[in-house]
């Protein structure tokens, strides 16, 4: 097995996810910095709005960082490609959408490419588009997820058996076990979203922080199944609103406005749970303190070789 960070060329096999239009340069560049791959998440954002997020990342570290472009969300997909052409990214995430189309454009430019899949034949057609490296996203992770409901613990030896390339597990993971858990499941490495807002690098509310905080493993809510518009959010007043809504039929049309960009930046930007919501994968409930990500890191890396050689030994017993 080939592990993510000889592809990548970072230090621990551990990548931040796609934020959306919440990414921002302090937390990518922390990831990087910690040696992990920090990402920037395009959203909705356009290309000029990227692009500052890109110079200033670049006046914060001089690691690789890479480029989430969520193909049919963005309305900028292919100024999107040109952007990180022109600005030499050297890795890019692609979801929500075929790859296939930007993958050969990419690897001209010799930029790696990751795809986040949720499901084997996804993973099939992403590795013979080319892909570098994929993501196998489980259900419990946050923000939009896969309507097919399959969960991390077993998307992800299933992935593993069908495909040639490094696999990244994401959905559940926030320390020391959920790497362990994830390498013996087949993976390489893992990618991380909601464990990164509870860190001291991520510029999000102290409200959003401590939510995480004092999550128990019923915290959050599944918005949007009723339309096959799945989102992962925390419970708060806004997302309840959008459940009963959804309840007395909900449109399509209102759901995505409700659940747009606008009302994420309200909630993780502003703490408001009132008039927006915050993103958040069951893996909230693991959550109790808030490390800067290089201590996140090294305690992951240290946690998930204790507990792997520990269980080895009863286990050989």
């Amino acid at each position: 097995m080939k592990y993510v960070n000889e592809v990548l060329s970072i230090k621990y096999p551990i990548i931040q996810g796609g934020m959306g239009n919440i990414s921002n340069s302090q937390l990518a560049a922390a990831v990087s910095n910690a040696g992990g791959l920090g990402t920037i998440g395009c959203g909705t954002m356009t290309p000029e709005q990227v692009e500052t997020i890109i110079l200033e990342t670049k006046e914060k570290t001089d690691k690789q960082f890479a480029i989430n472009i969520p193909i049919n969300v963005s309305p900028y997909t292919e100024e999107l490609i040109q952007l990180v052409i022109k600005h030499k990214i050297t890795v890019v995430s692609l979801s929500a959408g075929n790859p296939a189309p930007y993958i050969a454009l990419l690897h001209e430019h010799n930029i790696k490419v990751i795809v986040i899949v949720a499901a084997v034949k996804h993973a099939q057609k992403a590795e013979e588009a080319g892909a570098d490296v994929l993501v196998a996203e489980g259900f419990e992770a946050a923000g939009i997820n896969s309507n097919l409901e399959l969960t991390t613990f077993t998307l992800i030896p299933q992935i593993c058996k069908h495909v040639s390339v490094p696999v990244l597990a994401a959905g559940g993971i926030g320390d020391g076990l959920g790497l362990a858990a994830a390498l013996m499941l087949g993976a390489s490495g893992v990618q991380l979203g909601t464990r990164l807002i509870a860190t001291k690098d991520s510029p999000f509310h102290a409200n959003y922080k401590q939510r995480l905080i004092k999550a128990d493993d019923n915290e959050t809510v599944i918005l949007g199944r009723s339309l096959g518009q799945v989102r992962r959010v925390l419970k708060s007043p806004y997302a309840k609103q959008i459940i009963e809504l959804e309840r007395e039929g909900l449109s399509e049309g209102q759901y995505r406005h409700m659940t747009s960009e606008d009302f994420h930046l309200i909630g993780a930007l502003s703490g408001d749970g009132e008039n927006g919501f915050m993103n958040s994968g069951q893996v909230a409930g693991l959550i109790e303190d808030i490390p800067s990500v290089q201590e996140l890191f090294y305690r992951m890396m240290s946690d998930a070789q204790a507990v792997m050689e520990d269980r080895l030994r009863l286990f050989t017993k």
